[in-house]
Order: structure tokens, then C-alpha cells, then sequence
């Protein structure tokens, strides 16, 4: 069984601005020319398939024409995705079982009563059945109907939920199964602050989001979605396959690629990452005015200049763009005059959480909870 393991679309996203929807048709066309020469068994998207709940009519329309050329190119392969947080739900939902009668499944929703489950899609090989679990995102919310409360009737962790959604399901251990999921999913002994983290990504406060990846042993491969680098996560097995194109500068340099999975007899994995080159990279230029300008290029730039001496802002902006069309912003490495670069790095480091505790000051424990629910509601709705 061969399929190839995709996340993170985010069509539609615009890049400071820039709009990117030449460089998705791009990159989403090379991925059809990959698949096509391939030929995969099953290409699964692993959450965010759209960058904003209610897409463009643009970002609709790249979406579109890359579905139809994949069934075209590959009639008898089947194509699977679920939301991730940044999709909504039931937009991904509609359609549901039509689309499963197309061999495409596209999966909004987790589970949310009892006599719901996880969507199961199983296909058949040479040895055997494979089993695909398509779980959504999910937050405690949406299925407390399933898992529960705590003692004091709040939302179970999301952790805690995971679990619990994903013991009730029935998983033959002698078959080979696939989760394919959208969380934030940590290895054993991990804290969610020692996973580097991309500035394109939506991160809760506290990071309550997170889930012990143990939760995932019950599988014999785990296609992730939700983090923007390519990651594993305590396996090999279990993985981030990253996003398709760089989504931010924090992500420049990166190397983004189709994870081909190729699954023999039970036990019998191999990955293979297929290298996925954009129409444009995203870069940083350091140096002086000079050093930048002789980097000129049609990249997707962000210039950081080292200059001490002044320069004349109007004149230094137009050489910029110019060497560089495609220019994100500049900045400057040095502040001058007055040195407030101790008092500016300390407040960049604080997250909006911690802002907001510096604004609102004597806060108790139980507005500073109020205060974190609030924060994550609002990034999530954003």
C-alpha cells in the first residue's frame, strides 16, 4: 500500500500581504505531476485545507481544479482529508456521503454522540485490509457528549479527550491502521515549549492544546497535521509532514516535501520524503545596504539591513524594492539615539497572554483563567 501524506494547505494564505494564489497553483500542480507519476494507493490531508473557516472565492477556486485533476490523473486512487483548526467543520462536512461514493472522503467532523465514530475508510492490498481513522480537529468542547466532564463539569484536557475518543474505537491490532489527525501532538517527556513552534501557526495559551503522543500507539502510522515543520514525533512513524510552501518568514530555509508512505505485510513500513520546490522561495537578507542589494532576487524577501551609519529612508526603500520585487519588509539589525532595544526585546517575548497581565495588572487567578479563555477563543475564531 502506498499513499502519500499531506497537511497544511492553507489556500488562500497571504504572506504579508503578498498573495500567494500563483504559488499554491504551483505547488498544488506539482503535487497532481508527483502523484501522477507515483501512483498512490490513497493521498491523505491531514487538516487546514483552506487558511481562513470561510474561504475566498479565489481560494475556492485553487481548491477545486487541484481535487478534479488528482481524480483525474488518478481514477482509482482514493483521496481523504479531514478539517484542522483553521477549516471549518461543517463547510469540510458537506457532502459527506456523496463524496464517499466518489472515493473522496472529506471529513468535518469527529464523532460527537454515542453512536458515532471515528470515519473509518478501509482499503485492500496484497496483504491485506488497511484501515485509515480520519479524526478532525478536535476540541473538548465538541465531543464532551462522548468523553465527559470533569468532577466539576469543565471540558476534559484536550489531552484527556484525545485519549478517550480514540479508546472507545475498536482497532484490530493484527490489521495495519493509519490515524490521520490534526493536533498538537507531543513526544513522551516533552513540553510543548521545547517544540519549535512557526509564527504562521495558531497557539493557544499555555499551550493546553497539547496531547501525549501516546495516544497514538495503537497505530501503525500517524499522518499529522497542525505544526508547520516537518517533524517527527517519537517515531518515524509518527510524523508532521509540514506544510507544502512556507507560510511565513519563521519557515524560510525550510525544505517542504510529500511524505510517501509505502506500507508492506504488518510491520513493514518505509517513508520517503519526495522534495516539493516552490515557484518562489522565502528567504532573509542580512547585511548592509550594499551586501543586500547584490542579493537581488524574485523571492519572497525580508531584508534586515546592519548599516550604523543613517541612510536615506525613501532612497534606501526604492533600491530595495526594486533589487527585490517580491519584498515582504525591512527592518533595521541596530536602533539608534536612544537605546531601547532592552525594553523592546522584553516585550516581544511576552505572548498576548502576558501582555495583557502587563496592561491589566492585580489580576487573581480566576480572571487570569477568564483571561486565557478568552485569548484562545478569539485565535481560534481568527
Amino acid at each position: 500500500m502506498k499513499f502519500f501524506h499531506l497537511s497544511d494547505l492553507h489556500i488562500g494564505l497571504k504572506l504579508m500581504n503578498r498573495d500567494l494564489r500563483e504559488d499554491q497553483e504551483y505547488i498544488l500542480g506539482r503535487i497532481v505531476q508527483i502523484a501522477a507519476e507515483e501512483k498512490p494507493d490513497a493521498i491523505v490531508i491531514a487538516g487546514d485545507i483552506y487558511d481562513k473557516a470561510i474561504p475566498s472565492v479565489e481560494a475556492v477556486e485553487v481548491f477545486d481544479p487541484f481535487i478534479a485533476n488528482l481524480m483525474a490523473c488518478l481514477p482509482d486512487t482514493t483521496i481523504m482529508m479531514i478539517s484542522g483548526n483553521h477549516d471549518s467543520a461543517p463547510r469540510v462536512n458537506c457532502f459527506r456521503r456523496i463524496l464517499s461514493q466518489q472515493n473522496l472522503y472529506m471529513i468535518g467532523k469527529p464523532p460527537q454522540n454515542e453512536c458515532e465514530y471515528i470515519e473509518k475508510v478501509t482499503l485492500q492490498d496484497a496483504f491485506g485490509p488497511v484501515n485509515f481513522y480520519l479524526l478532525p480537529f478536535v476540541k473538548p468542547s465538541m465531543v464532551k457528549n462522548i468523553v465527559g466532564v470533569d468532577e466539576i463539569g469543565n471540558h476534559l484536557s484536550y489531552d484527556s479527550a484525545i485519549h478517550k475518543l480514540i479508546a472507545r474505537e475498536e482497532i484490530s491490532e493484527e490489521e495495519r491502521n493509519v490515524l490521520v489527525s490534526h493536533q498538537f501532538y507531543l513526544p513522551a517527556g516533552t513540553r510543548p515549549d521545547q517544540v519549535e513552534r512557526m509564527d504562521s501557526e495558531i497557539q493557544t495559551v499555555g499551550d493546553i492544546d497539547g496531547v501525549s503522543a501516546d495516544a497514538l500507539e495503537r497505530f501503525d502510522y500517524a499522518a499529522l497535521g497542525h505544526i508547520h515543520k516537518p517533524m517527527k514525533v517519537g517515531s518515524e512513524f509518527y510524523r508532521y509532514c509540514g506544510t507544502p510552501l512556507a507560510c511565513s518568514v519563521s519557515e524560510a530555509g525550510q525544505r517542504k516535501g510529500i511524505v510517501m508512505v509505502e506500507m508492506g505485510a504488518k510491520g513493514h513500513i518505509e517513508t520517503t520524503v519526495i522534495p516539493l520546490e516552490p515557484l518562489r522561495q522565502v528567504r532573509v537578507v542580512k547585511g548592509t545596504l550594499e551586501e543586500a542589494l547584490g542579493q537581488g532576487c524574485e523571492d519572497y524577501v525580508t531584508v534586515i539591513l546592519t548599516d550604523k551609519a543613517d541612510l536615506d529612508g525613501i532612497d534606501m526603500q526604492d533600491r530595495i524594492r526594486k533589487a527585490f520585487p517580491n519584498l515582504l519588509e525591512i527592518r533595521r539589525e541596530t536602533l539608534r539615539r536612544a537605546d531601547y532595544s532592552r525594553k523592546f526585546a522584553a516585550e516581544e517575548r511576552l505572548n498576548p497572554f502576558e501582555l495583557c497581565c502587563a496592561f491589566l495588572k492585580d489580576l487573581d487567578d480566576s480572571e487570569k483563567e477568564l483571561l486565557k479563555d478568552v485569548i484562545n477563543f478569539v485565535q481560534e475564531a481568527q
